[in-house]
């Protein structure tokens, strides 16, 4: 069986190439499966067709077994030390760091007395928070690593010779980008995989061995959370859900602990609610969106491609990889899907499946009525036909996707 070529992901090496030699640690993380060490064979391989040796490169990979002795700071320093054996600079790839207690005592002493470059990848948010992160304070760049957009997923399938159409764009509303579902074609297996992938990002990154989490508790509000993600809800609602369905009783305090966590694992995202006429983050509700689409199919039973929160799940995410700050609109009257910024620049955008009545595209452009700011403002949507008016540019939801179209703002 032919190996699956890797594909080059250009979006984030772009992001990070400014950085191969600068001072800065190289922190790039995201959600369990997402392409973060497939990343870093892309950063080694430009590396080299630069004339980097490869003798130069010291690669770690914490949950391989023949690094099972690096457990802390201190074997982390003896293992770095030991392999370096001139004044040359050296590149240290190190992949899945946070499995090593007191990492950042390690990489800021290789920062400050070894000449070294240094990437490190971690599944969880807290890479650069708490105490012992106050030594890397000002002297680390993170980068997010998502699951394949739309467009990387059409790139890998082409580069490996797989068919691609449009029309697959509903089995990615289904079954989202995680690199590894592409090698499956069929439907059972690809929801095995992301099952898999589920109960292994829970095990390991939400609820180990040794945490004291009520783990059927858990499990039932991750699962309402990411088949919900979109949707407003609050944790006095999940309380309130539990105790209906399961009659389980749970704190607002409990629930919030485990969408931080969640949040932590890079499962889900909050979006905080933008005032456009006072323009400002109000302190309101957030929204939360997953991550992968298939994460939220498979805590569902079935779904409708109506539902355009998934819709919305996928422009959001899209957005953030583009680059965009993130924010749910919010008017006197009404509420706007996404206000997306970029240096200082903004837009508007509303996000339908298709605009197939009177009703609803009343609804969508609408929503604009009480929106005065003279950004640009779009409906997204999978029509065809181009349905713009009054000002307002409608734009075909694939053709955003597979960078066809880009937003303009203002």
């Amino acid at each position: 069986m032919e190996e699956n070529k890797i594909l080059i992901r250009e979006d984030y090496l772009k992001q990070i190439r400014p950085f191969y030699d600068a001072d800065l640690i190289k922190v790039i993380v995201g959600v369990r499966r997402a392409g973060k060490s497939v990343l870093l064979e892309n950063i080694k391989s430009e590396l080299l067709a630069r004339g980097i040796r490869q003798d130069h490169m010291i690669c770690i990979n914490l949950e391989d077994y023949d690094f099972i002795h690096i457990q802390t700071a201190k074997d982390l320093d003896l293992e770095i030390k030991n392999r370096i054996v001139d004044q040359d600079r050296y590149y240290l790839f190190l992949d899945e760091i946070q499995r090593v207690t007191d990492f950042e005592r390690a990489l800021a002493s290789f920062r400050a007395v070894l000449n070294v470059s240094i990437f490190v990848t971690g599944s969880n948010s807290t890479l650069l928070s708490g105490e012992l992160a106050t030594l890397l304070t000002g002297r680390a760049i993170e980068f997010e690593v998502y699951p394949f957009s739309f467009f990387e997923a059409k790139e890998w399938l082409e580069l490996n010779h797989r068919p691609f159409n449009e029309d697959m764009i509903y089995d990615y509303i289904k079954w989202g980008g995680f690199p590894v579902r592409f090698q499956y074609t069929d439907e059972s297996a690809i929801r095995k995989y992301l099952e898999q992938l589920s109960l292994g990002i829970t095990n390991i990154d939400l609820i180990p061995k040794t945490s004291k989490i009520n783990r059927a508790s858990f499990l039932k509000v991750e699962s309402y959370i990411m088949a919900n993600a979109g949707k407003e809800f609050s944790a006095e609602s999940i309380v309130r859900y539990c105790k209906s369905n399961n009659n389980e009783e749970l704190s607002v305090r409990t629930i919030n602990s485990y969408i931080s966590k969640m949040e932590k694992a890079f499962l889900i995202h909050p979006v905080d609610r933008y005032n456009i006429s006072g323009k400002e983050i109000l302190k309101s509700r957030k929204k939360y969106y997953a991550v992968d689409t298939g994460l939220r199919t498979i805590q569902t039973n079935s779904i409708e491609y109506e539902d355009t929160f998934f819709l919305e799940n996928i422009v959001y995410n899209e957005l953030c990889q583009q680059g965009f700050k993130v924010f749910v609109g919010k008017t006197y009257r009404a509420e706007v899907d996404f206000v997306a910024v970029k240096n200082g620049k903004k837009c508007f955008i509303q996000v339908s499946y298709l605009l197939a009545s009177k009703e609803t595209i009343a609804r969508e452009f609408g929503a604009y009525q009480s929106v005065h700011d003279a950004s640009p403002k779009y409906v997204l949507s999978l029509d065809r036909l181009d349905m713009s008016r009054d000002g307002i540019t409608h734009m075909n939801l694939v053709d955003f996707l597979l960078h066809r179209k880009e937003l303009m703002i203002s």
